[in-house]
């Protein structure tokens, strides 16, 4: 992919001023982009074609969410994983938060090919390395999270290769992002191995938030306080680099009718006044075309 065969720049769709925009999800049936402002809390839709916009307002922090198959959502909120109604309204809670949820709640989260959700928290003190990667394990009976990864402090990244032989994750603050190999017959996860460090410098302290994998398999990933977005190939080296005009992009996620449109959330939440002054577009929605399409994103099949 060189440079002249899209788009070098990403372009504000959408000037939304979220707090903290994350997990942006293309819905290819109805051809609209989900997401989430986290601290508002609400889930949020737009529709590129019309530039409409739909708020649904919820009663605690959402973290992340997966489009259901037989219609509205599954998402990872402050006290458990629930499901929402296509209004977004709170119909059950399937499994609560396992840890304590004064100081953790869900963060980074998605389905994979086989419809099976995973969730990672947050360990919000940042004191103890207390978050996890969960995955949902769905009976007749009853649903509960099993842990994947421990010690976490921020589990974001999450994604899949589209051969289904690997699992990302990242732990923000730790500037790293793991691999684990996956079966994706069985949803088994083998244990995690360091795939990408990134090294900070006082005048740059870019680190790897939420993720999105191409259809060639690249992870693609949003710099938090870096203001880029970053390529990966799937041996884990820079391929390319996109920058933004805020400094906080939070997660990326592929859309449009075919796939190739990468839209990136923001955050605006904490960051200092003359930065903010600085960068107006912070919190909105950014756009990008690229060659290589994205996948289809999974829907929760329970």
């Amino acid at each position: 992919m060189t440079a002249e065969s899209q788009s070098t720049e990403f372009r504000c769709v959408l000037d939304a001023r979220a707090q903290l925009g994350e997990c942006p999800r293309w819905d290819e049936r109805e051809r609209v982009l989900y997401w989430v402002d986290i601290l508002a809390p609400a889930l949020h839709c737009f529709d590129p074609a019309s530039g409409a916009t739909a708020t649904f307002a919820l009663p605690e922090s959402i973290g992340c969410f997966s489009l259901r198959e037989g219609g509205g959502f599954i998402a990872g909120l402050r006290s458990g994983v629930w499901t929402l109604d296509s209004d977004a309204k709170p119909l059950k809670m399937l499994a609560a938060n396992p840890e304590n949820p004064q100081t953790s709640r869900f963060n980074d989260g998605r389905c994979d090919a086989a419809g099976r959700f995973f969730a990672g928290t947050i360990d919000e003190p940042k004191a103890g390395g207390h978050a996890h990667l969960y995955r949902l394990n769905m009976t007749k009976a009853s649903a509960t999270l099993d842990a994947l990864s421990a010690g976490l402090m921020t589990s974001n990244g999450l994604a899949f290769s589209p051969d289904g032989r690997w699992l990302y994750h990242s732990d923000t603050p730790r500037f790293t992002v793991y691999r684990s190999a996956y079966d994706a017959a069985t949803g088994a996860c083998g244990p995690r191995e360091n795939w990408i460090t990134v090294e900070p410098t006082p005048q740059d302290r870019g680190r790897p938030d939420g993720a999105a994998v191409d259809a060639e398999g690249y992870y693609w990933s949003a710099f938090y306080e870096g203001g880029r977005v970053v390529r990966f190939t799937p041996d884990g080296r820079v391929d390319a680099v996109y920058p933004l005009p805020v400094t906080c992009p939070t997660m990326c996620a592929f859309g449009g009718p075919d796939l190739r449109t990468l839209y990136v959330t923001s955050a605006r939440a904490g960051r200092p006044a003359d930065e903010l002054a600085r960068e107006p577009l912070a919190g909105g929605l950014f756009a990008l075309r690229t060659t290589v399409p994205g996948l289809v994103e999974p829907r929760w099949r329970g």
